[in-house]
C-alpha cells in the first residue's frame, strides 16, 4: 500500500467520523431531571429542557449549576462515546 491511498484512507475514516458525530445524539440529566440537554457528537447543543419546579428566582445559582452539570455530563458521555467508536484509540486534541 502506498501513502497516497493511506492518506486517502485516513481522509475517508475522518470523513466518517464527522458524520458519525453530527448524527450522534447524547442526553444528560442534572437535579433528578430537573434539567435535561441533549448534545451532538460536536457537542453542539441540541436541546435544553428545565423543569418549571427548578426555575426560583431566589435560587439562580442553583439553576445554573444543574445546567453546568447536565452539559458537562453530556461531553462526558459523548466523549465515552467516541472512545467507544474508536476503539480506545486516543488522539492529541480531541479528548
Amino acid at each position: 500500500m502506498n501513502i497516497q491511498q493511506m492518506m486517502k484512507q485516513a481522509q475517508q475514516m475522518q470523513e466518517r467520523l464527522q458524520k458519525q458525530m453530527a448524527e450522534m445524539k447524547i442526553e444528560a440529566t442534572a437535579g433528578g431531571g430537573m434539567v435535561t440537554v441533549v448534545i451532538n457528537g460536536a457537542k453542539q447543543i441540541q436541546s435544553l429542557k428545565i423543569d418549571p419546579e427548578a426555575v426560583n428566582k431566589e435560587d439562580v445559582e442553583m439553576l445554573q449549576d444543574l445546567i453546568l452539570a447536565a452539559i458537562n455530563d453530556a461531553h462526558r458521555k459523548v466523549d465515552e462515546e467516541l472512545m467507544k467508536q474508536m476503539g480506545g484509540l486516543k488522539i492529541p486534541g480531541l479528548f
